[in-house]
């Protein structure tokens, strides 16, 4: 029997397949800590300090404190935030923020004046400061309190002549006069009142004759004591 002879291989049996475009090199998923095809190094984020978690703990030490109310305690942690950790300036504006509720809370209040004893002295400090409306503020609780309290009323005319107002300060210097008559001789030297020096009626109210003293007691006006 005669063998069978094995087919010749044809030629593009023989020759090796070609390479589609693109797949000369099999494609390779990018490894941790090397950028990816289309992204840049910045985006990476960068790893936070180990001073950040420390600030942050003191941070919200200082915010339980506010919660407390314990505003010294609070601006004391809040203050070493920026102190300790100078370079956690994210954190800064926020530390900022609560320091300056906690000062604005840590600071003492003015006592409001209850007696007439002590409005008569917060207006006084008002007065020589310049404060003109708050002392008129007091003044006016006293006289609503006490009518004929000369010296409130003496202090009234110098309050509203500070402030222009000749008409509400020469009423107020009558009724004080007609009060207590030591005020007229007072009147007349004060430099409080000197706006009211070319004024008809404040020049009649002082120049008037002095009438009989009064029993009543009130502090003498001065420029360093009222």
């Amino acid at each position: 029997m005669a063998k069978q002879r094995p087919r010749p291989k044809s030629k593009a049996q023989s020759k090796p397949l070609p390479r589609r475009a693109g797949h000369d090199k099999p494609r390779v998923a990018s490894r941790a800590g090397k950028s990816a095809p289309g992204r840049t190094a910045s985006s990476t984020p960068l790893p936070r300090r180990s001073t950040y978690v420390e600030a942050v703990a003191l941070y919200e030490r200082g915010l339980q404190a506010l919660q407390r109310h314990d505003y010294r305690a609070a601006v004391e942690l809040l203050e070493s935030v920026l102190h300790r950790y100078p370079e956690e300036r994210e954190l800064h504006e926020r530390v900022r923020l609560y320091l300056n509720i906690c000062k604005r809370q840590a600071t003492p209040r003015e006592a409001t004046p209850q007696t007439i004893e002590e409005r008569l002295y917060a207006s006084t400090l008002a007065i020589n400061g310049g404060r003109y409306d708050e002392a008129i503020a007091h003044l006016r609780l006293v006289r609503d309190e006490d009518p004929d309290n000369d010296y409130a009323l003496y202090m009234l005319a110098s309050a509203h002549a500070q402030r222009g107002e000749h008409t509400e300060a020469i009423a107020h210097l009558e009724r004080a006069i007609a009060l207590n008559p030591e005020n007229r001789a007072l009147a007349r030297r004060d430099p409080d009142l000197e706006a009211l020096r070319d004024d008809e009626a404040f020049r009649s109210t002082v120049e008037m004759s002095s009438g009989p003293r009064t029993d009543r007691r009130r502090p003498v006006k001065t420029r360093s004591a009222r």
